[in-house]
């Protein structure tokens, strides 16, 4: 398993406590590109692929977590 697949379990299993800057490595290093224009939400896009996800100290809400790991779920059921 690599040390992604384990962040991502962590996540799944305890989404309180993601930090905004392991989301932001992790969407980076998957191909994601980063718009944050002067406000305190990131836009991330890869192709038709789009979250966004507030920067939020020291822990990203709940709720954006659930949505990553959904489309990181979509995202690897269009691979296959």
């Amino acid at each position: 398993m690599s040390r992604r697949e384990k962040a991502i379990a962590r996540w799944g299993n305890n989404p309180k406590s993601v930090r905004f800057e392991d989301v932001d490595a992790l969407l980076l290093h998957l191909g994601f590109t980063k718009r944050q224009g002067g406000t305190s939400h990131a836009v991330y896009t890869l192709r038709t692929y789009r979250i966004t996800i507030p920067y939020r100290r020291p822990f990203i809400r709940e709720a954006y977590v659930k949505t990553l790991l959904q489309l990181l779920d979509e995202m690897d059921q269009s691979e296959d």
